[in-house]
């Protein structure tokens, strides 16, 4: 089982979005058969079967173990991710793209560089596995709390200063054998929801 899977297929993303699929999803982070399944989420066994089947087909929960019980042979299933995002792939034609309208200090820009960002490493963890390789990636999260919006200014001023001359010591476009690889950095207020809403001037 994968920590996150990324759905790219659009029937699989619809599938996923079911409230009845999603709840089974979330309970099959621990293997579980349709009986152990309906009396949890409170329906017939047939009707958890059925969605069961719908998910199976989809490759969001996959067979770990079949056993006999009494008369019959009962199937224990597992998600094959602990939690998913759906990729801007599973809506194609109007995914965003973020060449349309380059802004840097636009959130909607922002918006369509996180949904790049989803769709490009989604493809390439699905290859990745495929090949059975690791896929070199590297990431940063944290958070800084700003005296002002003139101190978030000069920050991103000089984070972006900071980044183009890193981009421009590393950056070799002669480079034989070398590989392109995407930089995005992000800055945006963080979301609490047990604080008050604080001016975002």
């Amino acid at each position: 089982m994968f920590e996150v899977a990324v759905i790219e297929d659009p029937s699989a993303a619809e599938v996923s979005l079911d409230p009845v699929r999603a709840r089974l999803l979330a309970e099959l982070v621990e293997p579980g058969s349709a009986t152990m399944l309906a009396a949890k989420v409170g329906l017939p066994r047939q009707k958890v079967n059925y969605h069961l089947r719908t998910l199976e087909q989809h490759g969001l929960v996959e067979l770990v173990e079949e056993r006999r019980k009494g008369n019959v042979n009962e199937r224990l299933l597992q998600a094959t991710a602990a939690s998913y995002v759906i990729s801007p792939t599973a809506l194609a034609a109007v995914q965003p793209d973020p060449a349309r309208s380059p802004d840097r200090l636009s959130a909607r820009w922002l918006l369509a560089v996180s949904a790049r960002l989803v769709r490009d490493v989604g493809t390439l963890i699905t290859g990745a596995t495929r090949a059975k390789k690791r896929l070199a990636t590297f990431a940063l999260d944290g958070e800084v709390r700003f005296a002002t919006a003139a101190d978030r200014a000069a920050f991103a001023e000089e984070l972006a200063g900071f980044m183009t001359q890193l981009v421009a010591k590393y950056h070799d476009e002669q480079a034989e054998g070398g590989r392109p690889h995407r930089v995005v950095v992000a800055l945006h207020p963080s979301v609490n929801a047990n604080a008050s809403k604080e001016d975002e001037s």
